[in-house]
């Protein structure tokens, strides 16, 4: 009975962390054509997701947050362009993500970016973004109006 109460307990933990997670793209064009298609911004986050720990604590604090993926459902499309060191990316990808970072003049890491569905900038944060959910929603919110 032990067992199948941490079994089940394990389960309802892991679900709570899946159900937490935003549905991150890594395809622009795609997010570009989905945000369209569903009247929303487009978040890009340039990350060194294995390396910047401004880039992990940001993740952590902000964007696997329950919160997050409530609000980014409504109101984003986010676009994860990462570069890291010790994970490989698929080459397209990675080629994707440097010549998107020549596009949007992205120097420093994180660099967070809201776009219009067509690609016109709309605000950038560079750095870690303090104050959580709540901050992240409301800066999103002033840039959107």
């Amino acid at each position: 009975m032990k067992t199948l109460l941490r079994l089940v307990l394990g389960l309802v933990v892991l679900g709570v962390h899946a159900a937490s997670a935003a549905d991150w793209m890594t395809n622009y064009d795609d997010a570009l054509a989905l945000a369209a298609k569903q009247d929303r911004m487009v978040l890009l986050d340039f990350t060194g997701s294995d390396w910047c720990p401004p880039c992990m604590k940001l993740h952590e604090d902000i964007f696997e947050k329950p919160e997050f993926a409530a609000f980014a459902k409504e109101k984003l499309v986010p676009v994860m362009l990462d570069f890291p060191r010790s994970k490989k990316l698929d080459p397209a990808v990675k080629q994707q993500n440097e010549d998107l970072a020549k596009k949007y003049g992205v120097s420093g890491f994180p660099t967070l970016i809201l776009l219009t569905p067509q690609g016109k900038e709309i605000e950038r944060k560079v750095g870690y973004f303090p104050g959580g959910p709540a901050a992240f929603a409301q800066w999103v919110g002033a840039a959107g109006k």
